[in-house]
């Protein structure tokens, strides 16, 4: 059993410079329940989609499943 996720890093990241506010990122890593608020709130008015993008370069976002997000 692998820590890693199967998303991909760099597409996450793209989600989420791009429709960040809309939670894009958040659906794509599994987690709908925070991706609905997080369009519900535009992103909790963009501040919360630009730490999620921060958090996405830095290698540390996880899926649903707490499993990190990596580039392969």
């Amino acid at each position: 059993m692998s820590d890693k996720s199967e998303k991909k890093l760099v597409l996450a990241a793209i989600l989420c410079f791009f429709f960040g506010i809309f939670g894009a990122h958040r659906f794509y890593s599994g987690k709908t329940g925070s991706a609905i608020f997080q369009l519900l709130t535009l992103g909790g008015l963009g501040i919360w989609a630009f730490v999620d993008f921060l958090i996405i370069l830095f290698g540390q976002f996880k899926d649903s499943e707490g499993k990190l997000i990596s580039h392969g």
